[in-house]
């Protein structure tokens, strides 16, 4: 039987809202409400991955588990995957989760939707979509659509590709991509080993570099898309949300 890890990279310092883990969100850090939303799913041990001390004391006082990273990590899936291996260096864990630690209206489920494709054995590596109903994300650059298909059956969407721009052409739904990944423990070592690939760069998306390799994606859909909190403005709107669940 598969043992997860999940594993939320945090770093301190981010170019539009600086200190975005620790920001206040109902009397507690940001970075707080994404470990306890993770733990609820009850899918697996639950790590938060950082190169802060303060990070890591914030998680400490929330009950969770915190783990002291390099702070030279180009991505964070270079942190999770030295996470990964400081917590677990047996590998008792097959499946690592990446979950982004600016998601703090996750609701839980989510994680294991996307643990779910792996029950597959073709499939290396796991993640989330939903339809998009607001039609001004259809031509938002910052909304990533993933494009592709299911055959002839009726399970998860067997990535093709995922842009930022409005994809596929023609009429039919199109799909925002939700950037919390589950990887078998071996796709990942060789993912983190890999150059970065001439897509990724031009779309400035990583998981392009998976399938430039001939890795296979799934992707789970769901109907719901949690708030990424990259602005002020995201994190009101985060606040909001959280208060009026009563947390």
């Amino acid at each position: 039987m598969s043992q997860t890890l999940i594993v939320i990279p945090a770093r301190l310092h981010a170019s539009r809202l600086p200190g975005k883990p620790l920001k206040d969100i109902g009397g507690e850090p940001m970075i707080a409400h994404v470990w306890r939303r993770a733990a609820e799913a009850d899918a697996g041990r639950v790590v938060v991955a950082t190169d802060a001390r303060e990070i890591a004391d914030a998680v400490s006082q929330a009950g969770g588990e915190a783990v002291m990273t390099r702070t030279d990590h180009e991505s964070g899936t270079d942190r999770v995957f030295e996470a990964a291996e400081t917590v677990d260096p047996e590998r008792t864990c097959d499946v690592v989760v990446n979950l982004q630690g600016d998601l703090p209206t996750l609701d839980p489920h989510l994680i294991t939707a996307c643990i779910k494709p792996l029950g597959d054995d073709a499939c290396d590596i796991a993640t989330l979509a939903a339809e998009i109903v607001d039609e001004a994300e259809r031509e938002d650059p910052h909304v990533v659509k993933v494009v592709g298909t299911r055959g002839s059956g009726a399970g998860p969407l067997r990535a093709l590709y995922f842009t930022r721009a409005t994809a596929p052409y023609g009429e039919g739904p199109l799909y925002h991509h939700i950037g919390i990944y589950a990887f078998r423990r071996p796709v990942l070592a060789r993912f983190v080993s890999l150059p970065h690939s001439e897509l990724e760069h031009r779309e400035k998306l990583e998981q392009l570099r998976a399938l430039e390799a001939g890795m296979h994606i799934d992707v789970a859909l769901v109907d719901t898309v949690p708030v990424g909190v990259d602005t002020p403005a995201d994190l009101e709107r985060a606040r909001a949300i959280l208060s009026s669940q009563g947390r």
